[in-house]
């Protein structure tokens, strides 16, 4: 038996799962975001561990046998958040989430610092990385920052508590500025720019080695023979690829998640900031993998429904399934700012071409059209690089909507594929990490490609309609960031 356990933005989310991998059970506890001011995103690091530990709880509740054989367990999560320890492992803040918009004019600060930045990192510096965000905790609450032993990120912290270990993995890694990513080591140039030494990065591990015991204490909490390894683990979007079987080079994905994530799995380091394209290490030893990011994919139609008031569910029922052309109003999807390819954290959210005739399930269609235009963005500049993408699984929440799947399809103009892991994507991923490394057994063994269940074909008139347009949306946008810099 494995556990994979999955620190989201919104949920930690824990799947169990067989030697067969059969789900045995599930359970997911939700967390709240904290936004003190404008552009902020934070979250108490407390909460994930009582989230981690009800999971836990309640599977042990419902499944107490499987549970007492669990070997392995991996750890998924969230990227680039900063959870700063003092010396004596206590939290001295709030983390400071992936998608806070705070360190822009420190972004600019660091890469002035270092010219070689993209080429050492593999990215452009971006207001949601962890680098930028310990630059500024040193200009505006220097008492803290004085204090600071270890920076972890959240699912490194989380580890800490059900461990009592410090340990990182590649992949997560990879999302702070501070590695080399090529050579997969710390890069003391890096560190020391933000005014920090190598000796507060936790110890690095490959995302399948072993990488600490539960504690005993929890262990026995939960009845369990004795106390399961833990895995290095995986950043959320590389977990995502092991529940995918994405795991040789050509391999691509679509993620319609919180953010939006285009993903291909590369044989080797290949940068490319000038596109504000993400280069990071893949959770397996020996490959890489290139990323674009939307920062507000499904998002963006939570924050809709929270205006309307009305679920998720209800908008997208009121769209037609039969779309046969664009909806005519238009959406800027950079209600936190965005990432590829414009990395400027102050863009913001655009409604446009409203009329008198435009209604809600309009706009609900232009929010699901603004997304995918993001990603064709995201697409048009992993191609500015070499990497070429002609198919996709998609997985993810809003992999559930045909109608967002329809549109994607027709916008990107290749197929994509809706699979059976879908809905487990990023926490299957953990728990096959988790069993790697209890097992020794070969990647390419466990972490296979789940079933295609449904393809969605891109229809060649629709795509055509959506070329104008998409060209109409990057129009709006290059107009977004003289509204974004206005002084009100």
């Amino acid at each position: 038996m494995f556990i994979g356990l999955d620190l989201g933005t919104s949920a930690l989310k824990a799947l169990l799962v067989d030697e067969d991998e059969r789900v045995v059970g599930t359970a997911s506890v939700p967390l709240t975001v904290l936004r003190p001011r404008p552009g902020w995103s934070e979250q108490d690091p407390q909460d994930w561990r009582e989230a981690a530990l009800a999971v836990v709880d309640e599977l042990a509740s419902s499944h107490p046998a499987e549970i007492a054989a669990v070997r392995g367990i991996g750890l998924s999560g969230q990227m680039h958040g900063a959870v700063l320890l003092d010396g004596a492992a206590n939290v001295l803040r709030p983390c400071i989430l992936w998608n806070d918009t705070r360190a822009g004019v420190e972004c600019r600060e660091l890469e002035e610092a270092v010219p070689e930045l993209g080429a050492i990192a593999g990215n452009l510096a971006t207001p949601g990385f962890t680098a930028p965000k310990l630059i500024w905790v040193r200009k505006h609450e220097p008492a803290i920052f004085a204090r600071i032993a270890t920076v972890l990120l959240p699912k490194a912290w989380l580890r800490l508590c059900l461990t009592g270990d410090l340990v990182e993995e590649m992949s997560d890694a990879s999302g702070t500025l501070w590695l080399d990513v090529g050579a997969r080591a710390w890069s003391e140039r890096l560190l020391s720019a933000t005014g920090l030494p190598l000796s507060a990065m936790p110890r690095l591990v490959e995302g399948t080695a072993p990488a600490g015991r539960l504690r005993p204490e929890l262990a026995a909490r939960w009845g369990m023979l004795a106390p399961p390894v833990f895995a290095g683990g995986a950043s959320d979007n590389a977990a995502g690829a092991l529940g995918l079987g994405a795991i040789v080079p050509g391999s691509a994905f679509v993620s319609l998640g919180t953010s939006g994530v285009l993903w291909a799995t590369t044989e080797a380091f290949r940068p490319h900031p000038a596109g504000a394209v993400h280069a990071f290490c893949h959770a397996l030893p020996g490959l890489w993998h290139q990323m674009g990011v939307t920062l507000s994919a499904a998002a963006s139609l939570a924050w809709w429904a929270g205006i309307t008031g009305r679920s998720e569910a209800d908008l997208l029922a009121e769209i037609n399934p039969s779309i046969d052309g664009p909806s005519d109003a238009l959406f800027l999807p950079y209600l936190s700012g965005e990432r590829t390819p414009h990395n400027d954290g102050a863009l913001r959210g655009v409604f446009a071409r409203l009329s008198q005739r435009t209604d809600r399930a309009a706009l609900t269609q232009a929010i699901l059209e603004g997304v995918a235009f993001s990603i064709r963005d995201c697409m048009d500049a992993l191609a500015a690089s070499g990497t070429i993408i002609d198919q996709a699984d998609a997985i993810g929440g809003g992999s559930r909507s045909d109608i967002w799947l329809t549109i994607l399809a027709a916008v990107l103009g290749i197929p994509l594929q809706r699979t059976s892991a879908g809905e487990h994507g990023a926490v299957l991923g953990a728990a096959r990490v988790g069993r790697l490394a209890a097992t020794g057994e070969a990647p390419e063994i466990v972490c296979t490609a789940p079933v295609r269940v449904q393809t969605f074909q891109p229809d060649p008139g629709l795509t055509e309609r959506y070329r104008y347009a998409l060209q109409a949306y990057r129009e709006l946008g290059r107009s977004a960031r003289h509204i974004a810099s206005a002084p009100f």
